[in-house]
This record gives C-alpha cells, structure tokens and sequence, in this order.
C-alpha cells in the first residue's frame, strides 16, 4: 500500500506559478513510476504527466508541455509538479498517482494508488 498526499495547490493569476508536491509514505517509493493527472468540473480526468521510478524519462502532454516540470525526489519518497505560465484552462483538482511498473504511464487505469487531490484556480 502507498499513502499518498498532495499539496500545493490554490489560486493564482493567469501567469503565474504553483509548485504542487506528492508525498509518498507505505512502500518504497523509488519503485513506483509516478503520475500527476487532473480533473475540471464536468470533465473526465486527465493525464498531465509521468516519471519513472529513477526519473530518467518523463512525458508530458502536449497542452502542459515547455510550461510544467515534473521531478522527484526519491530520498523524501516525494514527486513535484512545477507549473509556470498557468492558465484558466489549467485550474482543475491535480491528483498524483502511483505505479508499481518500471516505465511510464499515460493512463489513468494503470495506477494502482492515488492521492485525494489538490485544488488549483487560475483566474484570467
């Protein structure tokens, strides 16, 4: 079992920043690829972006790419999401997920373990 909790998120002007972080505590982290996906009102939750478990490689979908940087940092069982030049579009409750795979993962269903989310509001 992995715990996880985000945090970081609230509300910030168009351009602006956020840094949301996944705290990660059960099972060792640093054998779990991780995701951050979100979730806007009425919408079906999406993917935003992966890492793998050394975080070699990362991929990150298009509406987010050259804005967001994930990373992780194993020793603190913790994955950030740095968000720069957010838009209205962006603001949705951001969810980080775990997976016990050795790459990366794209979809929702391959996760085995999910935080409760955090609420990020970009105003226009």
């Amino acid at each position: 079992q992995v715990h996880l909790v985000e945090s970081g998120g609230g509300l910030v002007q168009a351009g602006g920043s956020l840094r949301l972080s996944c705290a990660a505590s059960g099972r060792t982290f640093s054998n779990h690829a991780m995701g951050w996906f979100r979730q806007a009102p009425g919408k079906e939750r999406e993917f935003v972006v992966a890492i793998t478990r050394r975080g070699d490689t990362t991929y990150y979908a298009e509406s987010v790419k050259g804005r967001f940087t994930i990373s992780r940092d194993n020793a603190k069982s913790t994955v950030y999401l740095q968000m720069n030049s957010l838009k209205p579009e962006d603001s949705a409750v951001y969810y980080c997920a775990a997976n016990q795979g050795n790459y990366y993962y794209i979809n929702a269903a391959d996760y085995d373990y999910w935080g409760q989310g955090t609420q990020v509001t970009v105003s226009s």
